[in-house]
């Protein structure tokens, strides 16, 4: 495949969201989902348009409708940690580093939008496909990255049980993530954002909440609602991409991102995870330009282009490929399958290449829930996307296989480019 990078960014095709800085959380994103009609007259039964076909129709910013649905950029809570809010695998996994020298390797889950509100029954299969995978003699994962919307549709801590605690009952590696739309948009004004995801995932020092009943775990001390997890083989920099559609972050937020990127150690593999996805085709969500322009901004201003980049947010599996580089292609993932019982219908099949974007959608599934499994080493980013058992369709343990390099991908001098 041809390089795709660019003399120049795309900048001025793009929609740039407002920058909001974290100590001061006063303005706000209106951010609806979907195009309203340009007439401002209502008909009959009007509802609202689907989004266009293409891997990246959601330019973040739309004209006010009654038809579409307002969402707030959400003030971000106090950190936990310090910056620049690092993670260490080895403080929830004790003596993973060595034992991942020793094995060669690194494996862990990873998908997102579990929640299993309405029909708890996809949830319950892929959670317990997963935990049959931790059984296995060799190449078990050591921990679940969860790529957002843990709970459904409010984030509220009375639904943790059903949708997180049971679920994932006798899962027994640790369960990391990064905040979804939903994890962070309160039900009233009596609620505040993210409070059920805090309660379980940053916590000052490991204790089991009341609420768990039945299926204890302990709580996680993430320093922050976006960090940087330090593995053994790879870096995993989460961003947390809050609740308007099509993500938005705030200008600190993309100053450390820049930073990560910059920072990260060369002789690990880089991924960048965020909730929103760069490129889908689905008439749903799609992918966001905004999410696109905060990653090419970091990767442009550090030089340092990502190994792979995991998001969620539309419910269905994709798998992009795009050349930023000669060397080799970047994927984009979409990993959302992941429980809740709606999923969201690919507007094109595998080879088609967008040809706006330049992203070719190289593998995809919107019939079936399921997950993704990455092993890490020092060469490569291996890994498969699993389909759990429907009352449909039968599992399938391998439905989509990829490799691709671990090594530091640097832009070469002079080039820019555009996502």
């Amino acid at each position: 495949m041809p390089s795709k990078s660019r003399s120049l960014p795309r900048q001025a095709a793009k929609h740039h969201a407002p920058s909001h800085r974290q100590q001061h959380p006063a303005p706000v994103h209106a951010a609806p989902n979907v195009v309203s009609s340009p007439s401002p007259t209502l008909l009959p039964g009007q509802v609202r348009p689907r989004l266009g076909s293409s891997s990246q129709a959601n330019p973040g910013v739309y004209p006010l409708s009654p038809l579409a649905t307002v969402q707030s950029f959400e003030p971000l809570p106090k950190p936990l940690g310090q910056p620049p809010y690092h993670y260490d695998l080895e403080s929830v996994i004790p003596g993973i580093t060595a034992q991942a020298e020793a094995d060669g390797h690194l494996v862990f889950h990873c998908v997102g939008d579990t929640g299993g509100i309405n029909n708890p029954t996809f949830q319950m299969s892929v959670a317990d496909m997963m935990k049959a995978d931790l059984d296995a003699p060799q190449g078990a994962p050591s921990f679940f990255y969860h790529l957002g919307d843990v709970v459904y549709f409010n984030g509220q801590i009375s639904d943790y049980y059903s949708q997180f605690y049971e679920p994932y009952n006798n899962y027994t590696a640790p369960i990391i993530s990064i905040p979804g739309n939903h994890d962070g948009d309160p039900i009233d004004a009596t609620q505040v954002s993210l409070d059920g995801w805090m309660r379980y995932f940053m916590q000052a020092t490991a204790h089991v909440n009341p609420e768990s009943m039945d299926a204890p775990r302990a709580t996680l001390s993430q320093p922050n609602v976006y960090f940087t997890l330090n593995c053994p083989f790879v870096t995993i920099v989460g961003m947390y991409t809050n609740v308007p559609e099509g993500g938005s972050i705030d200008s600190v937020q993309q100053q450390w991102l820049t930073n990560e990127f910059a920072t990260a150690p060369v002789d690990k593999a880089l991924i960048v995870a965020l909730h929103h996805p760069i490129y889908s085709y689905d008439s749903f969500h799609s992918g966001s330009a905004r999410m696109a322009d905060a990653v090419q901004q970091a990767i442009n201003d550090s030089r340092r282009v990502p190994n792979a980049v995991f998001t969620g947010h539309v419910h269905d599996y994709q798998r992009f490929e795009r050349s930023l580089v000669k060397s080799s292609a970047t994927p984009f993932f979409v990993i959302g399958h992941g429980g809740y019982y709606n999923l969201h219908t690919l507007t094109a099949g595998p080879g088609t290449t967008d040809p706006t974007t330049e992203a070719t959608l190289v593998a995809a599934n919107d019939t079936q829930h399921g997950y993704a499994t990455f092993t890490v080493d020092a060469e490569n980013i291996s890994g498969t996307m699993s389909l759990a058992e429907d009352t449909k369709l039968p599992a399938v343990a391998v439905a989509d296989k990829f490799s691709y390099p671990a090594g530091v991908i640097m832009l070469p001098a002079g080039v820019m480019v555009s996502l």
